[in-house]
Parts: structure tokens; C-alpha cells; sequence
């Protein structure tokens, strides 16, 4: 069964940074079992994280903005290693791991079609790592 292993612990380090969302540095390991991928992941301190990247107009952000830290962490984990899954696999283990937070049906599904329609440009950009990836506690 999908869960998280941990709580997230980070902090800001630059609040005026993408788009005023702010860059996050992840303090202490977050790990996650994943169902989809099959093992659990590990995102190791020092990883740098916009979390969710929902446009700030007012509607969206009200509906699906700053509501789901610990599966954003994962989804831009996730963008920074190519190695573990491809796109669409990050946007649904994006969803399962929303689940998991109990985020409502409808919000996860809002939060799912913005990365579907919106994050191609995300995954080309950020596939040039940001720490190891780390799965099922070994280093690939």
C-alpha cells in the first residue's frame, strides 16, 4: 500500500523565487513507498523544491494551490530523475501520493490535468538531477 514513511521537514530559502511559490530545501529524508513504481523512494536533505507549481491566479490557486506538499515534493523528485520513471508515470504517482495525503477527488484530479497539460516543459527542463536518486534505500 502506498504511503509516506516520513513527514516532510524543509525550508524556505528564497521566498521571492519561482513566481513568488519560493524555493524550499528539503531538511531531513522523505521517504515514500510507492505502488505504482513498486519501490520506495528517498528524497535526501538538500533538495530544492518549488512544491506545487500552480499559477498564482486567483481561482487556481485558491482551488488547487498550497495544498499538497509532501506529493509535490515527490512529483518534482521525480522531474529531477529521469532514471526512475518517465512523464506521465511522475504525474500519476503525483496523484497516488495525493491520495495518500487525502487530498479530496476533485482537487487531486485539478492538480493532475495542470502537470498533465502544463509540466512537459518542467520535465525537460529539470532532468538534470538534483541530488542522487535513491530507491529502495540504495543509490542508482
Amino acid at each position: 500500500m502506498s504511503a509516506f514513511l516520513s513527514e516532510l521537514t524543509a525550508t524556505c530559502i528564497d521566498d521571492t523565487a519561482a513566481s513568488g511559490r519560493g524555493i524550499w530545501r528539503v531538511d531531513k529524508p522523505l521517504r515514500y513507498r510507492s505502488d505504482l513504481l513498486g519501490h520506495v523512494i528517498t528524497v535526501e536533505p538538500g533538495f530544492l523544491t518549488d512544491y506545487a507549481s500552480v499559477p498564482r491566479v486567483p481561482v487556481l490557486y485558491l482551488l488547487f494551490g498550497d495544498t499538497t506538499h509532501k506529493a509535490a515534493v515527490i512529483h518534482d523528485w521525480l522531474f529531477h530523475h529521469h532514471e526512475v520513471c518517465d512523464e506521465a508515470t511522475a504525474n500519476l504517482v503525483l496523484l497516488e501520493a495525493a491520495k495518500v495525503t487525502r487530498i479530496p477527488a476533485w482537487r487531486r484530479l485539478g492538480i493532475y490535468l495542470g502537470v498533465k497539460l502544463g509540466g512537459e516543459s518542467s520535465w525537460e527542463e529539470d532532468g538534470r538531477g538534483n541530488g542522487h536518486a535513491i530507491i529502495d534505500g540504495v543509490i542508482v
